[in-house]
């Protein structure tokens, strides 16, 4: 790692479908002090650049940068979001805003980095388990759903991207192979963000409504989703016990998210603990304590004690990735270039 003689201007940013949160740090002995930081409406703007502009204008002292992006990187020149009309150019950035050294990384590795940084106080615990040394997992449900693994090397934990949320839907009872029919008939391939992300909350809503099981959905609630977010809508209702689809259609969240969290401990061996990251999971926190989660977590057959002692939790801190991602251009950069 790079020798500092003086403190470093970082920037970091955590790219999402639904919001961009920039943020400017300073170095220390200790780490990073947060600087400066504003977060925009994705789709107020056709691309990044304009939202760099916006918040570091003509700003030249800055000695690297860190964007996490949500989206597959397979080059180093273009980046393509998934779920924003954004192409991203590495190179016309760099020039553009004067960055002598700048990465771009999945948001989901950005967030894995940023798991180091957070106190206790960060994370709500659904299971406390029995943490041993080894790899982690990090599943985030959010605009979309992201799904990281943290390999443990022996001495740190570094982060690999995946696209595990567009990875086929398996459902675990009958009335969720009736979700998956459902799907199937409107889009073809039902990927796991089709039902872990907020339109997935929709989704199962619609797929439970049109059913019939539970009576017809009443006008109150139609106007209230007509009127914007009908995830968050759903979510309400169900925490309030006003509507039995919300209910029942945040009960199947909740066990569908509790299952494929189960699925990544076991796929990645995450004896060291599962996070749940992204913007749902601290909403709807209340629905993660009341067991439907765990149940569907240790599920696994003849693995179900096994997965009793994985240590299970939550991120509450929504700068995460944020902080992973000026981690990451500290750190790594500095330690590229030095090697």
């Amino acid at each position: 790692m790079a020798k500092q003689t003086q403190p470093l201007r970082i920037l970091a940013g955590d790219i999402g479908g639904t919001k961009t949160r920039l943020g400017l740090f300073r170095s220390h002995k200790k780490g990073l002090n947060l600087i400066s930081e504003k977060t925009f409406a994705s789709g107020e703007y056709k691309n990044l650049e304009d939202i760099l502009t916006d918040f570091i204008g003509g700003d030249r002292d800055i000695s690297s940068a860190c964007f996490g992006i949500a989206g597959p990187l397979v080059g180093p020149i273009i980046s393509r979001t998934t779920n924003l009309p954004w192409i991203i150019h590495k190179t016309s950035i760099q020039k553009k805003f004067f960055l002598p050294k700048l990465a771009i990384i999945n948001d989901l590795v950005a967030n894995a980095y940023g798991i180091s940084l957070l106190n206790n106080r960060d994370f709500a615990i659904l299971n406390k388990g029995i943490p041993k040394k080894g790899n982690r997992g990090l599943i985030s449900a959010g605009t979309g759903l992201g799904i990281a693994v943290l390999f443990w090397n022996g001495k740190e934990h570094i982060a690999s991207p995946s696209e595990g949320g567009h990875v086929g839907f398996g459902p675990g009872n009958s009335l969720e192979i009736e979700l998956l029919q459902y799907l199937f008939e409107r889009f073809g391939h039902v990927s796991l963000e089709r039902v872990l992300s907020g339109q997935g909350v929709v989704n199962i809503y619609n797929f439970l409504k049109h059913s019939g099981r539970f009576g017809p959905e009443p006008k109150w609630l139609s106007e209230k989703m007509s009127q914007g977010n009908p995830a968050s809508v759903i979510a309400s209702s169900a925490r309030l016990k006003k509507n039995r689809i919300c209910s029942m259609s945040m009960d199947m969240f909740a066990s569908i998210y509790g299952a494929a969290a189960g699925n990544l401990a076991l796929q990645a061996m995450a004896i060291n603990g599962i996070f749940i990251g992204g913007g749902i999971a601290p909403k709807i926190i209340w629905k993660l304590h009341d067991g439907s989660f765990m149940t569907s977590f240790t599920n696994k057959g003849r693995f179900s004690q096994f997965m009793t002692r994985i240590p299970v939790k939550v991120i509450l801190n929504d700068r995460a990735a944020l902080m992973g991602a000026a981690f990451y251009a500290l750190h790594a950069l500095n330690r590229k270039k030095a090697e």
